[in-house]
């Protein structure tokens, strides 16, 4: 099939590199020509891993990429819907870029002949495609939808670092389309998978969506409210998720206490879904609640690595780990982000490495220094507060003897080092 894919970002880009895979025609749109033009060169735009091998081998073949919205949809049949949906300052999504992507392909369909069918695949709250997607294409179109062209839901349930695969291995596929002629076409886009397609409406689709992501970052909050619980009691709060773990009702999947989720998703996933509870009237304190623990577990390293050296003032602590996750350059929510800011707060001296990540973070901490390698961010330090899980921090040993105090703070369980004052955030 022929398949237009807007915007170029984690979604977009692996997206349209995915489609073209298994055998579509597919051209990528974004406004940033710098990026189409990367595209059309074979160089993904983000750092994500697999994407870069598909870009080589699709590449000015069955993948090319445009700045021209005509010239992609009139030349397509279906068009992916993959903006951005940032947090407004009141967590309720900003829907600034789906606006001007979907009238953008109105416009376009005004002069279109032939049946089109737009997916929403930007994480987008329950009746957004309902409510403001459809109304704004048919004004922008002059045509209705269900009869002129075809209007669906299609969310992504894809790891950052592992978009790739999940994209390829999918444990479902959701398909929310306003009419069943919208719903087969674009299920037909996904028949080569093994797993269940699940066919509703475009709300049930979007609300689904927010569930998977708040229940996740539910059970995040949970197994740090326990760790915290655990840590007083001198209990280990790994034994105690492993056994809980263990019951099939339950799964040992993201139950690892340590300090909090971050990215693009659970944060903004949450407290937009607690915007639209709160909008219709209800008042969801558990979500609440996830986002209260969340953003509690960094400022908790902080107040660990005070009670063991006293004031931070003019002290030097490195900082490892930039990024929210491993295998991504992603910083966006980063937990590292609250604890940086504390430490400067506090007249703290910050170090910092990241094996990927370090030119995101350095845009919103210019003043902090930043290293190429864990052994120079550790030189002289006072302490270290460990962030992100990067496999090469589990190798950290010698590299400890460059600091002034062989002090770690560990918030996700990594370090195996016996040469350090090491301390876990939960255990």
């Amino acid at each position: 099939m022929k398949i237009s894919v807007i915007g170029s970002g984690y979604v977009g880009s692996v997206t349209a590199a995915c489609f073209a895979e298994l055998g579509h025609e597919v051209i990528c749109l974004d406004i940033d020509k710098r990026k189409t033009d990367l595209i059309n060169e074979g160089i993904p735009p983000i750092y994500e891993e697999g994407l870069g091998e598909l870009l080589q081998k699709h590449a000015g073949k069955n993948l090319t990429a445009t700045t021209d919205y005509e010239s992609a949809i009139r030349k397509t049949d279906i068009s992916f819907i993959c903006v951005g949906t940032p947090s407004a300052e009141d967590g309720s999504i900003d829907l600034s870029i789906v606006r001007a992507a979907t009238t953008s392909i109105g416009t376009v369909l005004a002069k279109k002949e032939g049946y089109h069918v737009v997916v929403v695949k930007s994480t987008v709250v329950p009746e957004t495609t309902e409510k403001f997607v459809i109304p704004l294409l048919e004004e922008s179109s002059g045509k209705i939808a269900g009869k002129d062209f075809g209007v669906a839901m299609n969310p992504e349930f894809l790891r950052e670092g592992k978009a790739v695969y999940d994209f390829m291995n999918p444990d479902k596929i959701v398909i929310g389309a306003i009419d069943q002629k919208s719903g087969d076409l674009v299920s037909k886009l996904y028949e080569t998978f093994k797993c269940g397609i699940i066919r509703t409406n475009p709300s049930t689709a979007e609300m689904i969506k927010y569930a998977n992501n708040s229940l996740l970052a539910t059970k995040i909050s949970f197994a740090n409210e326990i760790g915290n619980i655990c840590k007083r009691l001198k209990i280990n709060t790994y034994e105690v998720m492993e056994a809980v773990g263990k019951d099939s009702r339950i799964s040992p999947k993201f139950l690892n206490s340590g300090a909090g989720f971050g990215g693009s998703c659970f944060p903004k996933d949450v407290k937009a879904l607690i915007r639209k509870a709160k909008e219709i009237g209800y008042s969801p304190l558990l979500l609440e609640s996830v986002i209260e623990v969340n953003e509690k577990q960094p400022i908790l390293m902080i107040e660990m690595l005070q009670r063991k050296i006293g004031s931070l003032e003019g002290k030097k602590v490195a900082v490892l780990g930039l990024a929210f996750k491993n295998e991504t350059d992603d910083v966006r929510e980063s937990r590292a982000i609250p604890v940086i800011a504390e430490l400067l707060r506090l007249g703290a001296k910050v170090s910092a490495y990241d094996p990927m990540a370090i030119e995101n973070m350095r845009r919103i901490f210019p003043t902090v220094e930043y290293f190429g390698n864990a052994r120079d961010a550790l030189q002289g330090a006072d302490a270290c507060l460990v962030m992100t899980e990067w496999d090469e921090f589990k190798q950290l040993d010698s590299e400890f003897e460059a600091m002034k105090e062989k002090i770690v703070i560990d918030g996700r369980k990594v370090i195996n080092s016996k040469k350090v004052d090491y301390e876990g955030l939960c255990w």
